[in-house]
């Protein structure tokens, strides 16, 4: 990725991901002594205004990007400059328009009840990680347990082998709310992005919301979707694009960060586009007959430089990063290939789309300047995260309430497949901090450490059952969820 969330000296001005917030002192949750003796502040906001696939995919290994997705942690001395007013969240719900008391206390009595084997499925999926579409040790686990809990569990969901949606509804009629669990984990380092952490989250959700319709006799219906691949390989795209979130009328999930201890972040994210550049040029040898060959390698670097020039002319909170895949070619032979890898990332889909154009005219430049062919391939784009402003206020206002959770909303350059699902449906996807070391955010060997803690799983709970009150809201309240609707036309 190309930002590390726990560099707080970072200053990037992306005020197109930045919501304003106003702080002002609320009352700390009794629920905690830690919490109690803690001086936490509680954000206010300021008011604001599919088909599927015809054909299967064969390689999803060729979706593959390791190092772009998902890093939510908080910056706070990020410089922020004055070119375009910042969207901002509506208010948060009073308390009289929050989730009722005892609706509230049956959730927390289900996860509670519940803490120790959420706890052992974390551990263990940590204790077995898995790459992209490799999930077979999480999807089984997860979906044995979703099934002995009284959910209809879909195996192997929409043909990816390691997909799982487990559903369960409660009489007739009702909405659907829909909560996502990702599995995947990083090559070399494991689990350094929490994704065991997200995964017991969302059955947590699930099983809190499935009892509170019960208990209230509410009719409706909760999805849980084992969502395979957000490290790279888009694997929630995949299912979006096959209808697995079709009738959905919200998505919630959540993510660890790094942060302030007993601290939450609603967050955006870049939008990405992944580029392959491929140059291929004659090649010839470089003493004897030089003017013989296409200098493939010219090419790339040319486009490199081209790139680098670029970077002043575009926006502060855009980025462009490449590398150039390594060779083993003689240097006394005029290399006919060269391949590189770009990531593009900007605050909306459509200034990605434009910027994008902007860094395929490099490569076409050098490619024209050395006589080379060129082959641009581009990967399957993350849109931004376009948070719910209402799912937003209202898992806010309880997080702090209730939990004693600082929330704050700070810029992130990481990105998310998560961010697709956004432009379909109201969605929320707020992150949690964990404790880790210095410089040990996502994606780094100490965060792999931190995601197994048992300090990582207590802030888990905390914002598993905030979601879910929020959840179970788009279910039972219907001018709550009108609302919700409202803020989702008006977004996009």
């Amino acid at each position: 990725m190309s930002l590390d969330a726990s560099d707080v000296n970072h200053h990037s001005g992306c005020l197109s991901l930045r919501r304003l917030f106003k702080f002002k002192p609320q009352r700390v949750s009794k629920n905690s002594s830690t919490q109690a003796n803690s001086s936490h502040i509680c954000d206010q906001t300021r008011k604001a205004s599919d088909s599927e696939r015809d054909a299967k995919i064969t390689d999803l290994t060729s979706r593959v990007f390791y190092d772009t997705c998902c890093d939510f942690g908080s910056r706070f001395d990020t410089a922020v400059s004055q070119w375009e007013a910042p969207p901002v969240y509506s208010d948060l719900p009073s308390s009289n328009d929050s989730i009722r008391g005892e609706i509230r206390h049956t959730i927390e009595t289900v996860i509670d009840t519940l803490d120790s084997s959420l706890r052992s499925l974390s551990l263990l999926i940590h204790s077995h990680p898995e790459l992209m579409f490799e999930e077979i040790f999480a999807h089984r686990l997860l979906s044995d347990y979703m099934e002995s809990h009284g959910f209809s569990v879909t195996r192997h969901y929409l043909g990816l082998k390691t997909a799982w949606k487990a559903e369960y509804t409660h009489g007739q009629g009702g909405r659907t709310l829909g909560i996502n669990s990702e599995m995947d984990a990083l090559p070399e380092i494991g689990h350094a992005c929490g994704h065991n952490l997200i995964a017991i989250s969302g059955v947590g959700v699930a099983l809190a919301i499935k009892s509170a319709l019960e208990t209230y006799n509410v009719p409706g219906t909760v999805v849980l979707l084992g969502t395979p691949a957000e490290e790279g390989g888009g694997g929630k795209i995949i299912l979006l694009e096959r209808g697995a979130y079709k009738g959905m009328d919200a998505c919630l999930m959540c993510h660890p960060s790094p942060g302030p201890e007993l601290s939450s972040f609603v967050v955006s994210s870049l939008a990405m586009q992944s580029i392959d550049a491929e140059f291929f040029g004659q090649s010839a040898h470089a003493g004897n007959a030089p003017w013989e060959g296409a200098n493939a390698l010219d090419a790339a670097f040319l486009a490199y430089s081209s790139v680098s020039v670029l970077r002043q002319q575009i926006r502060p909170d855009h980025r462009v990063n490449g590398v150039i895949n390594g060779s083993e070619r003689a240097a006394n032979v005029i290399p006919d290939y060269a391949k590189m890898r770009w990531y593009v990332r900007a605050p909306t889909r459509d200034q990605l789309t434009r910027l994008t154009e902007r860094v395929c005219a490099c490569f076409e430049g050098a490619a024209l300047a050395t006589s080379c062919r060129l082959k641009i391939t581009k990967n399957t784009p993350y849109y931004d995260l376009r948070q719910n402003s209402i799912l937003a206020g209202a898992f806010s206002h309880t997080i702090c309430q209730e939990y004693g959770m600082n929330v704050g909303q700070y810029p992130s350059g990481a990105s998310t497949d998560f961010g697709n699902v956004s432009y379909v449906l109201p969605s929320l996807h707020p992150a949690f901090a964990i404790p880790t070391r210095p410089n040990g955010g996502n994606h780094s060997p100490a965060f792999t450490d931190s995601a197994r803690t048992t300090e990582a799983h207590k802030a888990c709970m905390l914002t598993t059952k905030a979601l879910a009150c929020t959840g179970f809201r788009v279910l039972e309240d219907n001018v709550f969820f009108i609302r919700v609707q409202e803020a989702f036309e008006a977004s996009m």
